[in-house]
């Protein structure tokens, strides 16, 4: 994929990771194609600082990855007995307490949690692999349009490990409790077609548009209240875990939040 932001002076770029802003959107790039955007523990933490460094202006937020596939899962040499120079290996991780092993995993997850902030929409753009850690990422975001040539596969299961990346909540949301069992138990693939249909993808296009759909995507996601779009994701998000009639309470408290400002401001 050619890189809609290479023409930004990045705010962030290092470890596999560029981040740009222009005003209210921001772009998240992986950037290593030759190992088809892998990921370790110094890219999670890239991605976590990216997300500390969003300016206030910032509205949407795009991920991409650069090359033939979006991102292909874990480094490969995570698994093996050296692991990557600097970082813990699985049995260093194995060997810490449970205290030590839980704030290890937590601290790789925050690379996955801060895209659904409701100050911010996100929208990650895929194209080839997303595998595993790959997947996760893509579904730590709000929005996912991928290209025609899309392949979604959570591996982890087959390596005798558990997706631990934040990505078994939305999976679940996405496509249900049995279906995302068989996803990721098989470690099958998942084309375009079936992610649209099963709600894991927005939009699916021929892999030359994805760019531009995204930029399509992205000027409607702005084009709506900025506050309107902070509460009404709120309420989105927060559904799930609300009774009917706790829904109904909450829409009409965002709704006089909403009425308020408005009179306040005179518009």
């Amino acid at each position: 994929m050619a890189s809609p932001d290479q023409d930004l002076a990045p705010v962030l770029d290092k470890d596999g990771v560029r981040l740009t802003v222009d005003d209210a959107l921001a772009t998240v790039t992986l950037t290593n194609p030759a190992k088809r955007n892998a990921q370790s523990p110094a890219l999670w933490r890239a991605l976590a600082e990216a997300g500390r460094l969003l300016p206030g202006s910032v509205r949407v937020v795009v991920l991409r990855g650069e090359g033939k596939s979006f991102s292909a899962g874990l480094d490969r040499q995570m698994f093996t007995l050296e692991g990557i120079p600097g970082e813990p290996t699985f049995t260093d991780l194995a060997r810490r307490d449970d205290a030590g092993l839980d704030a290890s995993i937590a601290e790789f997850q925050e690379a996955f949690t801060w895209w659904r902030r409701n100050d911010i929409v996100s929208v990650a753009a895929v194209q080839g692999h997303a595998i595993g850690a790959g997947f996760q990422l893509a579904l730590a975001c709000d929005l996912r349009v991928v290209a025609d040539d899309v392949q979604f596969a959570m591996r982890e299961t087959a390596l005798g490990i558990v997706p631990d990346l934040t990505g078994t909540h939305p999976l679940v949301n996405l496509v249900g409790y049995a279906r995302a069992l068989e996803i990721c138990v098989t470690g099958r693939f998942v084309g375009a077609e079936e992610a649209v249909a099963s709600g894991l993808a927005n939009l699916a296009v021929p892999g030359g548009e994805l760019d531009g759909a995204v930029r399509d995507l992205s000027a409607a996601l702005l084009a709506a209240p900025r506050d309107a779009v902070v509460e009404t994701k709120a309420l989105l998000r927060g559904a799930a875990g609300r009774t009917y009639d706790e829904q109904r309470a909450a829409e009409r408290a965002a709704q006089a939040r909403r009425l308020r400002d408005l009179a306040g401001t005179g518009e």
